[in-house]
């Protein structure tokens, strides 16, 4: 009996593991960019298709790729100020956002107002390649260097069109310059790049530009800082910030509150008067977030039967992203009294607590809240 269960048990630890290795039943663990799509499927820069296949050779349009390069560098938040107007897509558009940011953030050349965008052209592999070597900051080469290093490993660069020579050499020399292993000795710089090429060109972007950024980029991966209210259990890691649940954070209310008037049940806002920062002043939740919830409990302070009650219990947060998510915090309005004060409480009782409007409520965070460190966009889990 006990060797049975050491069977199914293996059997089952083997099922779990061909699991997340067969993340996509047409993508074997053998496949030459298994690792790369596995990476990215789990970050959420790509998708498979509804049926949950992959299909690794099917090609990608200049939308999809656009989308799909924002997200590896995880600007999807990020917000354009001055869109650039094309003449086949508009804000309608479900990639537009995109777009503007890739265009943004040098990834594309920017055309002239009122060209078209082609977006649903397939993107080709110089297209993909020199968008992930323009995401980079890269030592300058000359065209005749490029042609060198091209040279020595490559047999179609007379092929290459002319604006691709430079990011070529330049992906060559950082070994972003990807191929399929069946056809290495060829750049192909004018096919269609298929899926399996595009997570593995996205893949590599994204690991040298956690390194070298270009200058955009690497201003808006840059940490925010700024003075505010510590918060001193908060963690740091990497680019993410913990508020801990234990943690206690001000905040502001915006109308008058009291255990006389107030009715259980009823709504709440208040506001993040100032920054939530951590020991580092690394800005975790932005002055000016709203907060959103209602008074759990609420009763009337009475002579000789009980003190007042105020809770409140918040269950949303606005922050100035216009990105609204739970933030779970509690706070119970107390009165600090002297000795005199706690004695006359606590025989005749009949305490009354209120809060004015802009009046301070400390609230008691619940729920770990993870944030962005570079865009304060909150991470939900």
């Amino acid at each position: 009996m006990k060797n049975l269960l050491k069977v199914l048990l293996s059997t089952f630890v083997v099922m779990l593991s061909m699991g997340v290795a067969f993340a996509f039943p047409d993508v074997s663990d053998s496949h030459w960019a298994a690792s790369q799509i596995k990476e990215l499927s789990e970050q959420g820069v790509i998708v498979g298709y509804p049926d949950g296949t992959f299909q690794p050779d099917e090609n990608v349009t200049r939308a999809e790729f656009a989308s799909m390069a924002i997200k590896a560098l995880g600007q999807q938040h990020t917000q354009v100020a001055q869109p650039v107007h094309f003449t086949d897509i508009d804000e309608s558009y479900w990639a537009y956002d995109a777009i503007q940011k890739a265009l943004f953030f040098d990834l594309i050349s920017c055309p002239e107002e009122g060209q078209p965008f082609r977006p649903e052209d397939s993107v080709s592999r110089a297209e993909s390649i020199s968008v992930a070597v323009n995401a980079l900051t890269t030592e300058q080469i000359s065209k005749m260097k490029a042609l060198e290093v091209l040279n020595n490993r490559y047999a179609d660069v007379a092929n290459v069109p002319e604006w691709f020579i430079i990011p070529a050499g330049k992906a060559e020399i950082l070994s972003m310059l990807v191929t399929m292993p069946s056809a290495s000795k060829n750049i192909d710089a004018n096919r269609p790049a298929t899926r399996a090429e595009v997570a593995a060109i996205l893949y590599d972007m994204m690991e040298q530009a956690k390194l070298n950024p270009n200058a955009k980029l690497a201003e808006a991966m840059r940490k925010k800082t700024g003075e505010g209210y510590i918060i001193a259990g908060a963690t740091v890691q990497g680019s993410v910030g913990t508020i801990p649940a234990g943690s206690v954070v001000p905040v502001e209310i915006t109308k008058y509150i009291s255990s006389q008037s107030s009715q259980p049940g009823e709504m709440y806002v208040a506001r993040a008067a100032q920054n939530y920062v951590t020991r580092d002043k690394f800005i975790l939740i932005a002055k000016g977030a709203n907060l959103q919830g209602q008074l759990s409990d609420v009763r009337a302070g009475k002579w000789f039967v009980r003190n007042g009650v105020l809770v409140l219990d918040n269950s949303l947060v606005t922050t100035v992203n216009d990105q609204t998510v739970p933030f779970s915090a509690s706070g119970e309005i107390k009165k600090d009294r002297n000795w005199f004060m706690q004695f006359v409480r606590a025989v005749f009782k009949g305490e009354k607590l209120n809060v004015p409007a802009s009046g301070v409520v400390n609230m008691t965070v619940l729920k770990p809240i993870k944030v962005d460190l570079t865009n304060g966009w909150i991470i939900e889990e």
